[in-house]
This record gives C-alpha cells, structure tokens and sequence, in this order.
C-alpha cells in the first residue's frame, strides 16, 4: 500500500508538471491561468492616473465615459485606469490581471453593492465580481487598498474641507465674513481632530477589519488552489510637510494674513490650496490610515496565522516629489494638482488670478454637484501609480516579513526594506 500511495504521488506530481490539475475522484482538468487582482478604493483603482477604462455596472452593461454632467453614480466613474499600479507592476508568473477596486470604496462595499449605500456606485458587490474572476482564474495575488472612505470620514471629504477653508480664507476679507456669510464658512487651517478623532479611526478600523475578514474567508472558498498572497497597502500623501519657500507667500502676505488672493491662486496653480498649518495635521491623518491598515492586519495575523498576508507601506513613497514641495509644482509630482471646473464642461481651471469670491464659490458648487469634475485630486498620477507598481513588485519579491517599506529616495530611486 505505502508503494502503491508513493507511486500516486508521483504520477500526481507528473500531472501538474505537465499543466494538470487532480481534482478529487480522480479527475483532471486544466490549470487555471493566474491572477492578480486589485480591490479597494481609489488609491489602487487608478484614480488620478488617467486612460480610465469602461466599468460593467451591477445590471452587467459596460459603462464608458457618460459625460460630465451624468451622475456620480456610473460604474464609470469608479475610474478604473490602465495606468493602476496593479497594472504596472512587475508580477512573474501571473498572466491576467483584474482591476475590481472602485474610487470612493468602502469597507461596506465589499460584500454589498456600492448603490446601497449613500454616493455609491452602480457596480456589484467587490466579492461578487471577485468570485466572478475565480470562476475562470487561479488568484495568486490580491492588492487591498481600504479604509480612507468609511463611514466615520472619507479622504475626499477631508480634502475638500481643508482645502475650502483656504480658499474661503484667501478670498474673503474678515468683514465680509461676518457681514455677509454669518461666520458660516469657516477659514481656519485644519487641526487633527477636524480630520478624524481617534474614536473615528478606531470605528474606521474596525469596519476595515470586518471588511478584509470577508475577503480572506471568500479566497478561502473560491481559490482554485487555495494560495494566495494578500497584500494590505497603506496611503501616501499628496502634500508635503511644509511648501517650498516660493509658496510661501506674495506681495507680502502670508495666509496667517487676511484676505491673500494673489497666494491663493500661486498655491492652487501649484495645485496645493492649503494652508500651511494644515499640512502637519494632514500627515497625521495619513499616518492614522496607515496605523488603521497595520491594526487590520495585526488582529487578521493573529486570526489566521497561516495566511499569506503582507503590508505595503507606502506613506514615504512619494517623498521629494509631492504637490508645492519643489519650485515648478505640479510639474515633476507624483500627485494630481487640485482643480475644478466652471460648470461640467470639461475644462479644468488652471489659475484662479482675476477671479472673485462669487466666481470662486461657482466653481465650488460645480465640484459639489458633478463630483466628477474634481474627484482625481490629490491622488497619484500616472508616475505616481507606476512608482507605487514598483512598491509592489518589491512587496511580492522581498524576503519574507510582515511589513515592507518602500520609501522614495532623493534621487528618485526607490528604497525597500
């Protein structure tokens, strides 16, 4: 009998050599090609990085660019771009790759459709498209870019707070403030616990956690050979710590002045409109995603100690080439500038110089009512998405370790460790 067991373990060996998979009773099909799949939000759907591809939406019809002016909701719009870093990276031995992640995507929708919840997108739940790809693909990789958008706080909305508030500072004298606008836009810089209180970030945590436990039981059902490496990848901002000097102000005004015009539209032409007192606070909302991210994955280690599981730390893959944090900005960045429309149009506005306070809050509420037309801010761009493809072929190919960094050197180079 041991002969006889022996004698089957090798003929099975043989089999798979030659391509075969032996399936239980005794039967024998053919391997499945592999995959690399990414799922998540914008920071690994693409978002920012441009050439986005039509997205089948939860009715199964593909959806290409509808217009400007369609609604937020198109499965389009979840900005699938053939520029992603799960498409640049370098992936020995996997031969298809499948971008699911959507921009805006939260921890709910990875096991519901995006359209049940508020803002969402019309496309299926990320399992279900998930376990669509298993019914024809081995997946051997899974990028999981999740929880900037969680119900406590989402990275655009933050974005858009901190930004607006700049904006409304530069524009707008302090009489006209409370003369006209009743003290109801605020024009204070940003402070941490406008961004997301720790209770906020243990709540988003835990949702996180819930939603990455759903996908590592759904790989375990569906995978054709049950391994598979999971890859937990952390955010980068867009934003430096500090501006450099030429940012820093115009015609002598600072934005610790009142009223600063002619630095508010050189920082949104450089596409930073922020205050400066607004970026550490950012950094440390950044770093709070990156805690939430490795949180997840300690309490998912210790669930499941056999798994392949890994984070890609990725907050100092941009550093030295952030928005404003060199002469030139947005030129030589690995980030999208902010900008705006005049009305969905298709026209993004370069400069703001000349403009004035009701011109500026029309192009706030274009922003507002056709999210569209500015969602791609401060994301990677396309060098930022091919850099961040780079983190991840060193997270696959790295020696064995919970955590890899991958951290921008000063002459561009990437180092991980």
């Amino acid at each position: 009998m041991r002969v006889l067991r022996h004698a089957a373990a090798v003929a099975a060996l043989l089999v798979g050599a030659a391509g075969i998979q032996v399936v239980q009773g005794g039967a024998a099909q053919a391997a499945l090609p592999t995959a690399a799949v990414a799922l998540g939000d914008s920071f690994v759907s693409g978002e920012g990085a441009g050439d986005y591809q039509p997205v089948v939406d939860a009715s199964g019809t593909a959806q290409a660019f509808p217009g400007w002016s369609a609604a937020n909701s198109n499965a389009y719009f979840c900005h699938r771009s053939a520029n992603a870093s799960l498409l640049k990276a370098s992936l020995p031995g996997i031969q298809d790759r499948f971008n699911l992640a959507c921009s805006g995507g939260q921890p709910a929708d990875v096991a519901n459709p995006s359209s049940a919840r508020a803002n969402g997108r019309s496309v299926a739940s990320q399992l279900d498209q998930l376990r669509a790809v298993a019914q024809t693909h081995d997946i051997d990789v899974v990028l999981v870019g999740l929880g900037s958008n969680n119900t406590q706080f989402t990275f655009g909305n933050v974005a858009e707070l901190c930004a607006n508030r700049f904006i409304a500072d530069a524009w707008t004298g302090w009489w006209e403030f409370w003369a006209y606008l009743n003290g109801e836009v605020p024009q204070e810089p940003c402070a941490v616990s406008d961004l997301a209180t720790d209770a906020q970030v243990a709540a988003a945590t835990a949702e996180t956690t819930a939603a990455l436990r759903q996908i590592l039981d759904t790989l375990a059902q569906i995978d054709a050979d049950g391994v598979h490496r999971v890859v937990l990848q952390t955010y980068t901002n867009p934003l430096p710590l500090d501006v450099a000097p030429q940012y820093r102000d115009e015609d002598d005004r600072t934005d610790t002045r009142d009223k600063f015009r002619a630095l508010g539209a050189e920082r949104y032409a450089a596409g930073c409109p922020i205050h400066r007192a607004s970026l550490a606070p950012g950094h440390v909302f950044s770093q709070n995603l990156g805690s939430l991210v490795k949180n997840a994955y300690t309490t998912l280690a210790a669930e499941r100690p056999t798994a392949d599981l890994r984070v890609l730390d990725v907050q100092k893959a941009f550093d030295g080439a952030r928005l404003c944090e060199n002469p030139g900005s947005p030129t030589g960045t690995l980030a999208t500038p902010l900008r705006v429309q005049d009305g969905p149009s298709g026209t993004f506005i370069t400069s703001l110089s000349g403009w004035d306070k009701i011109g500026i809050q029309r192009l706030a509420n274009t922003c507002v009512t056709y999210f569209q037309t500015c969602q791609e801010t401060w994301h990677p761009n396309a060098a930022g998405h091919a850099v961040l493809g780079q983190c991840l072929t060193g997270a696959l190919t790295a020696a064995p370790r919970t955590i890899v960094t991958c951290a921008r050197n000063p002459n561009g180079t990437l180092t991980i460790s």
